[in-house]
């Protein structure tokens, strides 16, 4: 079958294969027949080095897809449903995910860097985050491909594998954005963009998405941004809505800490700092004693959006369907799979928000 196989880190392109092997799905597994899947972000991450991934790997982790074949011992998901595929599989029975945190749990940390269900040439191929959706089908964790209804096209249920539960996630979980709030988003890609749909949802009153490209300021006030600028215009921005207060909930969704520093900067005493993008492990942000206390202000991960991808996947639907979650709209273009590294080169270009290969 087709996939995309990253051999080193540091790889500017994949390597694209239509000779590569699937192990059948052990016990807890479930094969599914990806349909579409996102280039995201974190695959360049990745592909670079910054995420940690066991390789070879098979990348991709943004997906929707059909249930082709399940494991011994699996009820659920069933053989025909549609699913989205969950980088952070819920067991539903370590303390995390009794504490109502599935997106902190670890149970499948250990498979997802250690397993190796494909094959290529003689050699095991892994999957990143346990996914490897950058492939015609793969093998994860029953509980990590969570069933959407068929009537969601896969090239949108693909968007609500990642970057609209990160991003809406975000503003309606972590922030838990209230009506009439100020919001700025540093970051205008699709997790930013579904950062702003959140906002909006949540009836945030001022919305400023700040990214150097131009080109995505328009499309942010189109997703819910009330304004928009370049990161040098975003102190007088700040002077103009707030008078100089700050914002109440400031969102770093690029992954840098000289951008976690201008979210720091820009929310106001006792304002939130949320950090979704996905950074190196050798970035790090400083904040001296004296303002982390007294300024009140409260840094809060906001990891895949701090998310029960199960709930929130019908939460997302139900949007969808009454008008009010634009998920064609993160879609810049769909490709075929054998245009998978213009893709990536676009990405890398600031070109596109989403772009999505599909299989059929």
């Amino acid at each position: 079958m087709r996939a995309a196989i990253l051999h080193a880190a540091g790889d500017t392109e994949m390597d694209l294969r239509d000779d590569v092997t699937l192990n059948p799905p052990e016990a807890g597994e479930v094969r599914v027949r990806i349909r579409a899947t996102g280039i995201c972000h974190s695959d360049l991450s990745a592909m670079s080095g910054v995420l940690p991934t066991t390789l070879p790997a098979v990348l991709g982790h943004e997906a929707a897809g059909e249930v082709v074949e399940v494991g011994p011992g699996v009820t659920a998901p069933a053989v025909g449903d549609h699913v989205i595929i969950s980088f952070t599989p819920a067991c539903r029975r370590c303390p995390e995910c009794l504490a109502g945190q599935p997106y902190l749990c670890m149970s499948g940390i250990a498979d997802a860097f250690g397993k190796a269900p494909f094959r290529h040439g003689g050699t095991d191929v892994y999957r990143m985050a346990g996914c490897g959706s950058w492939a015609e089908e793969t093998v994860v964790p029953a509980a990590a491909a969570v069933p959407v209804d068929p009537d969601v096209p896969f090239d949108l249920a693909a968007m609500m594998s990642c970057g609209v539960t990160t991003g809406a996630g975000a503003a309606l979980n972590t922030a838990r954005i209230r009506p009439g709030d100020s919001v700025v988003v540093i970051g205008a890609g699709g997790v930013g963009l579904s950062v702003i749909q959140g906002a909006r949802l949540a009836g945030a009153a001022v919305i400023v998405a700040v990214d150097p490209l131009e080109a995505k300021h328009e499309t942010a006030l189109r997703f819910g941004a009330t304004h928009a600028t370049a990161p040098d215009g975003l102190a007088e921005l700040q002077n103009a809505l707030t008078a100089g207060r700050g914002f109440d909930h400031a969102f770093e969704a690029v992954g840098r800490s000289a951008t976690m520093r201008a979210a720091w900067d820009a929310a106001r005493r006792g304002g939130d700092v949320i950090l979704v993008g996905a950074g190196a492990a050798d970035d790090t942000w400083q904040v001296d004693m004296f303002s982390l206390l007294f300024l009140g202000k409260n840094v809060l991960s906001s990891l895949y959006g701090t998310s029960d991808v199960e709930r929130d996947a019908r939460r997302w639907t139900d949007l969808w369907r009454a008008g009010r979650l634009d998920l064609a709209g993160l879609i810049t273009r769909r490709i075929p799979f054998e245009e998978l590294n213009d893709g990536i080169a676009a990405l890398r270009k600031g070109e596109v928000i989403r772009q999505v290969v599909l299989f059929d």
